[in-house]
């Protein structure tokens, strides 16, 4: 994929789209039931989160560095 043509935004939503997969397969598994998106599963998953990145530091962009350890930390609920 030419990420060179995405512009800032269009970057961080795909990079944000990754980590909302990984989440969403994590609460599944964590419900005993299959995940939908199979993130950690699909080689090509973390391969397009690496190149996303790498793209995105050589823009300079800041963003969060997806967690792909398989012991997520619970989040706390907001109240």
């Amino acid at each position: 994929m030419n990420y060179q043509a995405f512009t800032n935004e269009s970057l961080t939503m795909m990079y944000e789209a990754v980590r909302g997969a990984l989440a969403a397969d994590d609460s599944l598994e964590g419900l005993g039931e299959e995940p939908k998106f199979k993130v950690r599963d699909t080689p090509e998953w973390k391969t397009h989160a690496a190149d996303l990145e790498a793209e995105m530091l050589k823009r300079g962009m800041p963003f969060n560095v997806i967690d792909w350890s398989d012991e997520q930390e619970p989040q706390p609920f907001d109240k």
